[in-house]
């Protein structure tokens, strides 16, 4: 039985292998304490008000949708999001810390930075990819109003509809949109929705 100072950790629905190597990770390193597990997308929201684990590994693919992320990282502040995709490039990944995960990890990512990982999502710590190898800490991609502007693009909403639904000038999305993509590494709006795989991903 883990102590009070546990790091409690829940983990989503994944295919049998996966879940039971992270099972195993998690059951080996006595700082942490496995709350809960195979827990299917529709029972989700119910495990973090019922358990409110420090950290919730969930497989990317079966989110409906990147927003998803940021639904329950508003719903439930302490619990920090560590998700796990295919292999996810720098925009995928950058696009899913900017709805508020701590980490997008790949499958392939070795058992120490998977660890890792839930140690410092466990302190509140967002982890950015690094060109090359490993993970480095960093700070919060987008502001809020950025992350906000972002949901609109990739719904394809023009910078009126956006404006609009927002409440600030055409002039200010545009302002916004250029930071947005300047922060997640692509030139134009036509590059951030061109690759289209994360929506595909995550709601096929």
């Amino acid at each position: 039985m883990a102590d009070a100072n546990s790091i409690t950790v829940a983990v989503g629905a994944f295919d049998d292998l996966l879940a039971r190597g992270l099972r195993g990770l998690i059951e080996d390193d006595p700082l942490l304490e496995l709350v809960a597990e195979g827990v299917a997308s529709a029972e989700l929201a119910m495990m973090l008000r019922a358990r409110a684990p420090r950290v919730v590994i969930l497989d990317a693919a079966r989110l409906r949708s990147p927003a998803e992320v940021r639904s329950l990282t508003a719903a439930h502040p302490a619990t920090h999001l560590l998700l796990i995709a295919e292999r996810p490039s720098s925009v995928e990944s950058a696009q899913l810390l900017a709805f508020g995960a701590s980490a997008c990890l790949s499958r392939s990512t070795q058992s120490r930075d998977v660890l890792n990982a839930i140690h410092l999502a466990s302190r509140g710590m967002q982890l950015t990819p690094r060109t090359g190898h490993g993970l480095v800490p960093g700070s919060g991609l987008l502001t809020a109003r950025e992350a906000e502007v972002l949901t609109g693009l990739q719904q394809r909403r023009s910078n009126a509809q956006i404006a609009a639904e927002l409440h600030i000038s055409i002039e200010t999305v545009r302002t916004h949109a250029r930071h947005i993509y300047r922060k997640l590494g692509v030139a134009s709006r036509r590059e951030l929705l061109a690759p289209a795989t994360l929506s595909r991903e995550l709601v096929g």
